[in-house]
């Protein structure tokens, strides 16, 4: 198979995806469908829990300066050549992450309590 015939066909499909979405017709929730199962009892309580977004900011902080040592690493052994090449993709990396660290924590992004 060719390059081109692939391309088609891995194009061609989402779009089949897409328009199948379309024609059928959407079900309607009924109340059984929307009421949390607790195994045949009625619900104790509410389902939906309230969720700290301080935690979710966090954790996307987290997962950011994680993204973070993950480039930095292998960067070492990615162009071991130049090593000035290396030092400022590390120091242009770094300061751009403190930069952004410094604002959160300028704006307030970082306090647990208010």
């Amino acid at each position: 198979m060719t390059t081109a015939k692939t391309i088609m066909i891995m194009a061609a499909i989402p779009q089949m995806m897409v328009i199948m979405i379309t024609i059928l017709p959407p079900k309607t929730p009924d109340m059984q469908k929307t009421s949390p199962y607790e195994c045949g009892f009625d619900p104790l309580g509410n389902s939906r829990l309230p969720f700290s977004l301080q935690f979710f900011l966090i954790a996307i902080f987290f997962l950011l300066f994680d993204l973070e040592i993950a480039l930095l690493l292998p960067l070492p052994w990615a162009m071991n050549m130049a090593p000035t090449t290396t030092i400022t993709w590390t120091l242009t990396l770094m300061t751009l992450l403190a930069i952004g660290l410094a604002y959160e924590w300028i704006q307030g992004a970082l306090e647990w309590s208010k």
